[in-house]
C-alpha cells in the first residue's frame, strides 16, 4: 500500500520537527489554563454595542463585493475589518 505524503508548509514542517524532537512540553494545570484562554476568547468576539453610520452607496456596495468575495455577510466583514485596524492588524489590499 502506498503512503499519501503530506504537503506541509514550512511553519507546519518546523513544528513536525519540533514534536519530533519532545520540544513541546505539558501544561501544568491544563483544564485551568484551557478554561482561562476559553474565557478571554469569548470576551474578546463579544459583540456588545451598536453603531449606526452613514456611508455612500458606492463604499457600501464594494464592501458588499468584497465580502462575498470572502464568503462573510457584508456586515460581519465589516466589524472583522474594523477589528483588524483597531488592533493593528489591517493589511490593505492593493
Amino acid at each position: 500500500m502506498k503512503k499519501n505524503p503530506m504537503q506541509l508548509d514550512k511553519e507546519e514542517l518546523q513544528i513536525l520537527s519540533d514534536f519530533e524532537q519532545s520540544e513541546f512540553q505539558s501544561i501544568s494545570n491544563f483544564k485551568a489554563e484551557k478554561l482561562e484562554l476559553e474565557t478571554a476568547a469569548r470576551n474578546s468576539l463579544q459583540k456588545d454595542k451598536r453603531i449606526n453610520i452613514r456611508i455612500s452607496s458606492r463604499d457600501l456596495e464594494r464592501l458588499q463585493m468584497r465580502a462575498a468575495r470572502e464568503g462573510v455577510p457584508y456586515q460581519t466583514y465589516i466589524s472583522s475589518s474594523l477589528h483588524k485596524l483597531v488592533s493593528g492588524r489591517l493589511v490593505e489590499e492593493k
